[in-house]
């Protein structure tokens, strides 16, 4: 029972993190499902990009802005908000990648973790 809360808790915070990047209309947003990967570190990665480095940041502010709103939850970590192309906000079961366009294509995170069951979500 408490497992299942753990997961739902996992999937509604995927959810608000979702909607924060439509919000400022990130592009190709995926989720990726990491809970039957054995090494992984995280339920989910939510990834996403955007054309600007202008446009990354305010995703990420929106993303904190939605999930704090909702839940009262800052990221534990937040990384590369000083240059904008590629930002990471590391909320403990759900890792979120916002990319700058051509970082997304070099890095290929969804490559990576083939395995992972992978969900679309349009731009708002």
């Amino acid at each position: 029972m408490i497992k299942n809360k753990a997961v739902n808790e996992s999937a509604y915070l995927s959810e608000l993190i979702i909607h924060g990047i439509q919000e400022k209309k990130g592009n190709d947003i995926v989720r990726l499902d990491l809970r039957n990967i054995h090494s992984s570190i995280a339920d989910y990665y939510v990834i996403c990009h955007a054309e600007s480095s202008t446009q990354v940041k305010a995703i990420a502010s929106s993303i904190e802005e939605e999930v704090y709103k909702a839940i009262q939850q800052d990221p534990l970590r937040k990384e590369g908000l000083e240059h904008g192309e590629w930002i990471l906000l590391d909320y403990v079961d759900i890792v979120v990648h916002v990319f700058k366009t051509e970082k997304r294509d070099f890095y290929g995170l969804e490559e990576l973790w083939g395995d992972a069951e992978m969900k679309y979500y349009k731009s708002a």
